[in-house]
Formats: C-alpha cells, structure tokens, sequence
C-alpha cells in the first residue's frame, strides 16, 4: 500500500497528484476526515471538489474505499454523489464506492454544535469548517456517536432521532436560535440515510488486507496536511483527526509493515487557512499577490488562504514523522518571474536560540531566509525535466539535500497532466 499525504496546512494539490496517479492502482483508500476535506480534480477543463469521495473516482475499474477512520455526513456525502454525477454522467459510484461499517457518522446537530462552539465566547475559536467533524469525533471518543453499520439496524432511526432531540435541546437551552427546525434537519438526514443504503458497506479492513494479499495495488489518501494532525500538528489550530502516513494505517486498518511509498506533497511556498502559528507569512501587499496568482482560496470554503515562503523547519518535521520517501512539489510555477525566492531554513527565538526542525511553531519566533536566484520560465510548455532553467534545478536540489528525500514530481500548472515525473 502506497500513500499520499499533505506535508504542510492542506491545499497542496493531493487531488491531482492522486488523480494522475490512480490509474495505476485497483484501489484509492480515504483514512482520514469528512467533508471538510476538499481535493480538486480537473477533468475535461472542467473542475470539481470531491470531498468524501476518494479522488480515484473518475478510473475506469478502480475500487474507491471510504475507510474506518473517517466520519460521514450522509447529507453531505448525497449533495456531493449527486452533484458528481451531474460533472460526469458516465460515472456510477453504487459500484465503485465501497464504505466502512465502522466508519461514524456526522449529525446535523453536530454541525449546529460546531457553530455554536466557534461563536462563543466560552471556547477557543480556532477557524473551523462548521462541517461538524469535531463533533463526530469526539463523540466517537465519548462513545456516544453512531456508525455507517447502524444505519441497517430495526431500530436506528428511534437512537438517531434520540440523539437530535438532545442535541436541539441542549442548543436552545444554551440560547442559540437553532435553524433549521428539528424536524427538517431530521427529515434531510434520514433521506439522507435511505439513500447511503444503496452504497456497499462491509468491514472494510478485510476487503482491503485480502485486496493486497492478492497481489493488488492500493493507494491511500489523506485529507488536510501533516501540520493539522491532531496529535502532531500546531494544535489548537488542526483538524479533529490523524492525517500521517501512521493514521493511514490504523485509519484503514492495515499493518505498517505493508506499507510501500509514501508520497509527500508541498508547496514551493506555504499556505494556511483559519488561526494558528505560521512563521513565515507574508502580511504585505507580495502575500495578497501571491494569493491572487496562486488561486490561493479554500477549495471546500472559498476562504481566501494566508501565504508565505517555504518552511523547511515545519517541512522537515513533517518528512520525518511520516517517513516520506518521495516529494510531490507543486506550484513552483506561481514563482515563476520572481527575480529571487526566500525558503525559511531556521527560527530564531526571542533568547538568541536557532530551531532547525520542529512541530511546535513559535508564536514570536523570527524566520531566517535563505534568498535564491528565481525562475522566470513558462512551466506549462515544458515535456521533459531537460527543459527546466537551471534556478529551479537549485531550488529543487537544495531541498533534496535539506529533506534528505528525492523531489520525484514537479506540478508545471494547474492542469490535470502538468505534471513532470524528475526519477
């Protein structure tokens, strides 16, 4: 089992790279998230943002597995298998979706809560989505939450309904004016639900061990980035689950020792959406132009994106918790005209000290760059690594000797097959 994963904030171009790629696989895994996630395809100038659905959806014979370790919003996950369908009506996911009884699902009220939680005082606002996914999960935890399993069973609908009504309750008790009405949201869900019935739901972790016990190739996919993960990235500032090469493996249920490649993707600069620590961003009018030329907007939210150089500290760390062993580096192609580009190689902290590697970014630390010449070429003519100016051939020999891992792929545009393949 191969994998692909984000090694900064999200936005790295997962969807693309994996979409390229899939054609080489039998089966393309989620093991992370909901529908806060968002993997942009392009297919025939057209583009979409898949949100569950793995981003191997569009390969003619490829199995797309919905793992153990997500959450599924079946109102959601039905707007968005319905609006695929409407992208590509050659497409049927009823035979290519396969999803996880053990997977949790995400209740109306759980987004209601989200809301609730990042408009009030009395918690920490940490730019959430409002997809209810923390909600899910801690639930999940809590073991409160109900699963893609249950929905099958006599009485789900009386343990759902009883989960709403409490959820509605506690909201209007805390004096939120909770729209829409209870009855409508219940109505939408259970629709909703009906309607997840006529997708395959198995334990997922079998059909995915006896798939690569016979021979099968699969790639998992990750949502959000390294720098999100709940346990290793700039928390509070994450998401709500383990997006690393190891939740890969406990979020789909397969043993580390069957993991292959794991393909990292980064940006050439870096991109952060919501609160937290970020060390290198750009607060001048060159970060709004960056995000102008970058399209630097959330897929899933339209959020216009923070911008900043390259931080080899944070992508360091990430190289080494998940064990990349082949870089993805995307957009080197919005750089392109600069005359000189900063990568950030150190922090320097308040007493005197240098930080070289970390997951903990500091709040006040001072980014040390590193100027190098820039590249003013157009990427998208470009056919073959030969063709690359040689500034770029630097840029990306310097990261191969600072990550210690090779950059395998070079994005030249945003398109679907502007894509080098450098070893």
């Amino acid at each position: 089992m191969d994998i692909v994963l984000g090694l900064q904030w999200g936005d790295e171009g997962k969807g693309k790279f994996i979409d390229l790629i899939s054609e080489n696989y039998d089966i393309t895994a989620r093991f992370n998230g909901g529908s806060n996630a968002g993997h942009s395809i392009e297919r025939n100038g057209r583009r979409i943002t898949l949100k569950m659905i793995p981003s191997g959806i569009f390969m003619n014979g490829v199995k797309n597995i919905i793992g153990t370790g997500t959450v599924i919003d079946p109102v959601s996950f039905k707007k968005e298998i319905l609006n695929l369908q409407v992208f590509d009506k050659t497409i049927q996911p009823e035979n290519s979706i396969i999803i996880s009884q053990k997977a949790h699902l995400v209740m109306p009220t759980h987004k209601l809560l989200d809301i609730f939680m990042e408009e009030s005082t009395r918690y920490t606002t940490i730019g959430s989505t409002k997809n209810g996914i923390a909600q899910a999960y801690s639930n999940k935890i809590l073991r409160q939450n109900l699963r893609v399993g249950d929905i099958f069973l006599p009485d789900f609908q009386s343990r759902a309904q009883h989960i709403l009504n409490r959820d509605y309750k506690m909201l209007e008790e805390e004096g939120m004016i909770v729209l829409p009405a209870l009855e409508e949201i219940s109505k939408e869900f259970f629709d909703a639900v009906e309607f997840l019935k006529k997708f395959s739901c198995t334990e997922t972790e079998i059909y995915l061990n006896t798939a690569l016990f016979e021979g099968k190739k699969v790639l998992a996919e990750g949502s959000q980035a390294a720098m999100l993960d709940i346990d290793h990235g700039t928390y509070p500032y994450v998401t709500s689950s383990s997006t690393t090469a190891s939740g890969a493996s406990s979020g789909l249920g397969v043993s580390p020792k069957k993991i292959g490649e794991i393909y990292g993707i980064a940006k050439a600069y870096c991109t952060r959406v919501g609160n937290g620590a970020f060390p290198t961003e750009l607060l001048d009018e060159f970060g709004d132009d960056l995000r102008m030329k970058g399209n630097e907007f959330g897929s899933n939210t339209g959020r216009p994106r923070r911008t900043g150089w390259l931080d080899l500290p944070a992508l360091k760390y990430a190289v080494m918790i998940n064990g990349v062993t082949q870089l993805v580096l995307t957009k080197a192609d919005v750089l392109s005209g600069l005359k000189s580009v900063a990568v950030c190689t150190h922090y320097e902290l308040e007493d005197g000290k240098t930080v070289a590697i970390s997951g903990l970014l500091p709040e006040n630390g001072k980014p040390v760059l590193k100027w190098m010449n820039g590249w003013n070429a157009d990427f998208s003519a470009m056919k073959s690594p030969s063709e690359l100016p040689k500034e770029i051939m630097e840029f990306l020999s310097f990261l191969e000797t600072e990550l210690g891992i090779p950059v395998a792929y070079l994005s030249t545009g945003p398109g679907r097959n502007e894509m080098l393949k450098l070893i």
